[in-house]
């Protein structure tokens, strides 16, 4: 999946409704695991889980700077590679230490094969 900040695809917006992108389609995905989209200046992990669902979380860990979609995905959750935290891909929360932050989630959107990413505030 390439990174892509192609500006948001959902045309002029009403006060207060986020912009989604697209950022690519289910093709571009691993069958298990994630994908790094940069978008408006925001790094986001594009991530596949075992179910096959699709989900969107910051891509940096909250513990140490390292990229999240690197990590190894077990069933709904991401685990960071450097030192072994999981994350809940449904609600960000860390599942294990060190980390103790959450990361923030984004809203995600299938059409057709096309993945659709809202991002949160």
């Amino acid at each position: 999946m390439a990174a892509r900040d192609e500006g948001p695809h959902t045309g002029a917006l009403p006060v207060g409704q986020v912009e989604e992108y697209l950022v690519g389609t289910l093709d571009e995905l691993p069958e298990v695991g994630g994908a790094v989209v940069e978008l408006g200046g925001r790094r986001v992990a594009v991530v596949r889980d075992s179910k096959g669902a699709v989900h969107a979380i910051d891509d940096t860990c909250s513990h140490a700077n390292v990229s999240l979609a690197e990590g190894e995905v077990h069933g709904d959750t991401i685990e960071c590679w450097l030192h072994g935290s999981e994350f809940d891909l449904n609600d960000g929360h860390p599942l294990s230490l060190p980390a103790t932050q959450p990361v923030a989630v984004h809203t995600v959107r299938i059409d057709g094969s096309s993945i659709y990413v809202a991002i949160a505030s």
